[in-house]
């Protein structure tokens, strides 16, 4: 079965919902998604979004993302980003987004690990569910945008250099889609992992892609470890993060013995690195957070997610230490693209995590996640519009054969292992 469709973007994340949302109106665009549409990783985010505060924030807010990301970051990139910051936030508040605000109305900002200063937007801490669901909402209203719930891009099509189209699978029946442009907005890699934060779905899909037609890859082994998140006995449950952001309003780290082993504001490569030391220095499997230097109407208004999520699991953090452990929360590598997020293929783009446009360089500074993936889906977004994509013309696929895409178990495993025989290559090579 054919389909054909102006735009396919592949995710519905904050980074694909986004760029759909800054399409022209009379661009057709189909947004699949590999599980329900809340299912992604931005609507996880807890802590919340960096903003340049002022001008003269800029300087250490560039500084504190170079040094977080052991200066390997990309500088045009950091600083587009940087500098895009408002332009988006004023997006958001356009359609509804509710950051928290101070008595006179301006807003309130946290800080987290890294940061010189504070300068992160909140909702509570369900920050990206609060980004994410009005951006739903919006791409929801717009007659131009058709989201496609358990669909999966299994492949590009690809003509002269060019990308043409995708095969998908929706609901179990293989297709194949015809599009003048293709967004890959697939999100990191967690479900390679043992120990992850990421929904298990996400399995770098658009990376064995990306590898299977020689496409551009850039730093495939970088992955951040989050250094807190809830121990618990069940390993086969997505690991609950318990967000930076308590950190940054005063909770502290314990050894087995309750003494303070480290300054809890570390980057967070650096700071999983301790915990894993006092791990095994104690012969444990986690350390303790200590959240009662908060005060309780602080964490009952900024962190009530949290409060209540770890009372489910038995820990009243007004009474006590909770058990926490490091695991793979972000993929800071991906696929290649420029500062518009374009790939090294024609009409083929990327955008959010699964993207690398270098802006995190070896390791992400807190919260710059949410905001990264808005400013390169806009940026990506305008790019689209202004090649004209309507005197564009749909290139006809012809017969393709689906074979090789009929076993869904043999083909995910096929993936999965080109993603990590890719990761293991770089890590012998660095």
């Amino acid at each position: 079965m054919k389909k054909q469709t102006d735009v396919l973007i592949a995710g519905s994340g904050c980074a694909g919902l986004y760029c759909a949302l800054n399409l022209s109106d009379d661009t057709k665009i189909t947004i699949i998604t590999k599980a329900t549409i809340e299912e992604s990783d931005s609507f996880l985010a807890q802590g919340g979004m960096c903003m340049l505060k002022n001008d003269e924030d800029y300087d250490s807010y560039f500084e504190d993302t170079m040094r977080a990301g052991h200066y390997e970051n990309d500088k045009t990139s950091v600083d587009i980003m940087i500098r895009s910051s408002q332009d988006v936030v004023k997006d958001l508040v356009s359609i509804g987004v509710d950051f928290e605000r101070e008595a006179d109305g301006s807003f309130c900002f946290t800080r987290e690990g890294a940061h010189s200063d504070k300068r992160i937007l909140y909702h509570k801490d369900i920050t990206g569910k609060e980004i994410t669901s009005k951006l739903l909402a919006q791409a929801k209203q717009k007659k131009n945008i058709e989201i496609i719930e358990h669909a999966m891009l299994l492949d590009i099509l690809e003509k002269d250099g060019r990308c043409i189209g995708g095969i998908i699978r929706e609901n179990g029946e293989l297709k194949v889609v015809e599009s003048k442009i293709l967004v890959l907005a697939t999100g990191g890699v967690g479900g390679l992992y043992r120990h992850s934060t990421n929904f298990r779905q996400l399995t770098g899909d658009a990376l064995a892609i990306a590898l299977k037609h020689n496409i551009s890859i850039k730093d495939i082994n970088y992955i951040q470890i989050h250094p807190t998140t809830l121990w618990s006995e069940n390993d086969r449950k997505r690991s609950f993060l318990i967000s930076e952001s308590v950190r940054g309003e005063g909770a502290k780290l314990y050894d087995k013995n309750g003494n303070r082993f480290v300054d809890e504001l570390l980057p967070r490569d650096l700071l999983t690195n301790e915990i894993k030391k006092q791990m095994e220095k104690d012969q444990t499997e986690y350390v303790w957070e200590d959240l009662r230097p908060i005060p309780i109407e602080e964490l009952q208004a900024h962190f009530p997610n949290i409060v209540k999520r770890c009372m489910e699991e038995g820990y009243d953090v007004t009474k006590e230490c909770i058990p926490v452990v490091p695991a793979q929360h972000y993929y800071m590598g991906g696929i290649r693209v420029d500062h518009e997020s374009k790939t090294s293929m024609d009409c083929l783009y990327a955008v959010g995590e699964t993207a690398c446009n270098g802006v995190h360089g070896k390791n992400r500074l807190a919260s710059n996640s949410l905001l990264e993936s808005l400013v390169f889906a806009k940026r990506a977004a305008k790019q689209i519009n202004e090649l004209a994509i309507d005197n564009w013309k749909l290139q006809d696929a012809g017969e393709v054969s689906l074979e090789e895409y009929r076993d869904e178990k043999a083909l995910e495993l096929k993936y999965k292992q080109m993603v990590r025989d890719a990761m293991r290559e770089a890590d012998q090579k660095s």
